[in-house]
């Protein structure tokens, strides 16, 4: 006998609507009396249909503990409400990441989280997005949205997280700071750059421009983007990942300096093995878990059929100063 809502009321003792409240992830229903219904419907063996469980999350790839960190807590977030998140690593705006969208839509999915994917590139494919609008799909877009559609976005305060950098290492006594960047085109490192050059002209400095580097979000661009700004003579580097953090120091290193006893090195992102390395890193921190629960919180919504805020929610970074920052050598 196929089970039903029915059967699944009766053996938690209560209604049909509520039960159908529950399978359809809506409002209204207590934590108690959703563990009553979610227990009988395992008891009972009710099938939920696979389309309205899976939640894809898109992610750059899970080489960096970052990505792996908001992807695992996205998935902890939404596992109490029977949604189950996929993660599918792919590079931005690239095919990987179309075929990925084209299939998920095509077998049956309840929500796609873009964790800056090509939601975060200005010249992003649209039908990447598109195919999921097509079909009523919803999406959100985690440090970054697409344009023309109207979607939540969670993103980090990046111009903030440049600000806290700047400010840092400006106390400490550094009048020559340079920022190993992201590539352009990047909506964070547009933003981080935007608003490092801001932190050093409220200062006072006149020439910015030539104190940002643009490289990949990789270790070998970190060093090479430290390697060209210690060229420029400056006595610490704000990099634009905790990875390029990395590079910025082995460049310095060989270039037979020390960090940070003649150049300070401030990462980004605030992956707890980065407290670990040698100097532990100086970091400007991603508020990962409000951002995680907050990504879960639309996405249930969404599914649940019901109006979540639209536009960009940004939370504020935290600066965590470890040993790779020091006052520059007299």
């Amino acid at each position: 006998m196929k089970i039903g809502i029915t059967e699944v009321a009766a053996m938690a003792e209560v209604s049909e609507a509520t039960v159908s409240r529950v399978v359809n992830r809506r409002a209204g229903v207590s934590a108690k009396t959703r563990e009553a219904v979610e227990r009988a419907m395992a008891e009972l063996g009710y099938e939920r249909s696979t389309r309205g469980q899976l939640v894809a999350v898109i992610t750059p790839g899970l080489s960096s503990p970052f990505f792996t960190d908001v992807a695992e807590l996205i998935e902890a977030a939404l596992a109490p409400h029977g949604l189950k998140g996929v993660i599918c690593p792919a590079m931005p705006g690239g095919v990987q990441e179309r075929e990925f969208v084209s299939a998920l839509a095509e077998h049956g999915v309840a929500a796609v989280v873009f964790l800056s994917a090509s939601n975060t590139l200005d010249d992003a494919d649209p039908g990447t997005c598109d195919v999921l609008a097509a079909r009523r799909i919803p999406f959100v877009g985690v440090n970054g949205g697409f344009d023309g559609h109207d979607m939540p976005v969670l993103s980090t305060d990046d111009q903030l997280s440049a600000e806290l950098a700047v400010d840092h290492l400006w106390s400490l006594g550094h009048r020559s700071i340079g920022l190993a960047s992201g590539p352009a085109g990047n909506r964070p490192a547009d933003r981080r750059v935007a608003g490092f050059r801001a932190a050093l002209e409220r200062r006072g400095v006149e020439d910015t421009e030539s104190l940002v580097v643009r490289q990949h979000y990789t270790v070998e661009g970190g060093q090479s983007a430290t390697a060209e700004l210690l060229g420029r003579g400056v006595t610490a580097v704000v990099a634009a990942s905790d990875f390029m953090a990395l590079g910025a120091i082995r460049a310095v290193r060989r270039e037979g300096l020390r960090v940070p006893g003649d150049v300070s090195i401030v990462g980004h992102d605030g992956s707890m093995i980065m407290e670990f390395v040698d100097p532990p890193l100086t970091t400007v921190r991603q508020p990962i878990d409000r951002l995680a629960k907050e990504v879960a919180r639309s996405v249930i919504a969404l599914v649940g059929n019901r109006e979540v805020p639209k536009g960009e929610l940004l939370f504020t970074p935290e600066l965590v100063v470890r040993g790779s920052t020091a006052p520059p050598p007299r």
